[in-house]
């Protein structure tokens, strides 16, 4: 379950042990850092953010970011209801084949941008709006180009060092223009309300990311950073567990009717955020999503200072294994989550009710663990349920219209690479 061997010129360790997995991401935090692959992949893009930094760095950033995961931000789904209807209209009720990644993936670049810029870039409606002369559509094109160059970078290692793209280097300055747009709108905001006389308790106006930690710093640059790892994991994380989930309930009818016969219980009223909360084959159903198609299957740490990790050594990989400063570890999230003396012989199958009878700990990691767990962790679960919840309330039956089996789209996520393509039975 874990053995050392190099990556083009790298010793790297190669596990699937929780225990081991525990050691780097937790007891030995301080031990490891991110990999330097995938920093030098993304800075580019992403600069000195939550997903690329280490240390002081990266206290300060999830000190910035902690109080955006509030209950109260995440608890509001009158902004996803908005969107979701945007996204109802363009899913067809005649049975026509409709691909819904391609909806999700719009869907949460909207919501994520209202909930960023406090403006909605508003994809589903093809608007034509600009920000900064960058119209919102150049921008989702250039956003989404610049995280295939980082993925495609991660994957040269090395070798990315020798590869130049002038491209990318054009799409990130259309991003950067257009976030900066935002920015500068933030610190007016900002300014505006220092000599504002209204009270914190007796505004009304809905929650805007940037504004808010435009009150923390002014430093355009972090900013930034910021905006774009939040983006990063506001559109991609939610929008590839929706897909896959979906891509999954169409194969499993039976899945489909249990999940609906629990929504029907809401008689036709948009659930609360304890209403989603309290679902429990909902529940059962998203973390089987994430056991079977986690949406990042692996990662990677640096050590930086001789270790150990607790498996791996002597002759029968049962002795803990010494790690050189400067080794890489990579861990298996697909792996760990196919192990049949943890989940079961049917590790393959979909099956939502395994989560009746087991509790996984360290060999369940949807969203990383220890002190780098995922802050948004409750965010992209409570989003998706409002998301599958409503869309078991407006549709009676899912069927595919794609016999091929799930092939994985690698970007900095993992979704289908032949998206999701099913129709939809209208309940009405």
């Amino acid at each position: 379950m874990t053995f050392t061997s190099k990556l083009i010129t790298y010793p790297t360790v190669f596990t699937i042990n929780p225990e081991s997995v525990k050691t780097i991401l937790a007891t030995k935090f301080d031990d490891f850092r991110l990999s330097s692959i995938r920093v030098d992949a993304m800075k580019p893009v992403f600069g000195h953010g939550i997903f690329t930094t280490d240390g002081k760095l990266w206290h300060q950033s999830r000190a910035l970011l902690r109080p955006t995961f509030a209950k109260e931000s995440i608890s509001n789904l009158e902004v996803a209801e908005i969107h979701f209807q945007h996204l109802l209209r363009r899913t067809p009720r005649d049975g026509s084949t409709v691909d819904l990644q391609d909806l999700f993936f719009k869907f949460t670049m909207d919501t994520a941008t209202q909930f960023l810029f406090g403006h909605s870039i508003n994809i589903q409606s093809d608007s034509d709006h600009s920000s900064g002369g960058v119209s919102d559509a150049e921008f989702v094109e250039q956003y989404t180009y610049t995280q295939l160059e980082a993925s495609h970078n991660i994957r040269l290692g090395p070798l990315a060092q020798f590869r130049y793209n002038s491209a990318a280097n054009k799409a990130r300055k259309t991003v950067f223009t257009y976030v900066d747009h935002y920015i500068d709108g933030a610190l007016d905001a900002l300014k505006k309300n220092k000599n504002s006389t209204i009270s914190k308790e007796n505004d009304s106006r809905p929650y805007i990311f940037l504004e808010e930690i435009a009150k923390l710093t002014t430093d355009r640059q972090v900013l930034r950073d910021q905006v774009l790892n939040i983006l990063l994991a506001g559109r991609d994380t939610t929008a590839s567990l929706l897909s896959n989930l979906f891509f999954m309930l169409a194969r499993y009818p039976n899945v489909w009717r249990k999940l609906r016969a629990e929504v029907m219980n809401l008689n036709g009223q948009l659930p609360t955020y304890s209403d989603l909360r309290n679902m429990k084959h909902l529940r059962q159903c998203i973390n089987e999503s994430l056991r079977i198609h986690p949406v990042v299957p692996a990662n990677t740490r640096e050590a930086v200072r001789d270790t150990f990790i607790p498996h791996g050594g002597g002759n029968d990989g049962q002795a803990p294994l010494f790690v050189k400063a400067g080794t890489r570890v990579l861990y298996s999230v697909y792996s760990i989550h196919r192990r049949k003396d943890i989940f079961g012989e049917d590790v393959e199958t979909f099956r939502p009710e395994r989560w009746d009878h087991i509790q996984p700990k360290w060999e369940f990691l949807p969203f990383n663990g220890g002190p780098r767990i995922c802050l948004g962790q409750q965010f992209a679960p409570t989003e998706a349920s409002f998301v599958i919840v409503r869309m078991l309330q407006e549709f009676e039956k899912i069927e595919q219209r794609d016999e091929r089996p799930w092939m994985e789209a690698y970007t900095l996520v993992v979704c289908s690479y032949n998206g999701t393509r099913v129709s939809l039975t209208s309940a009405r």
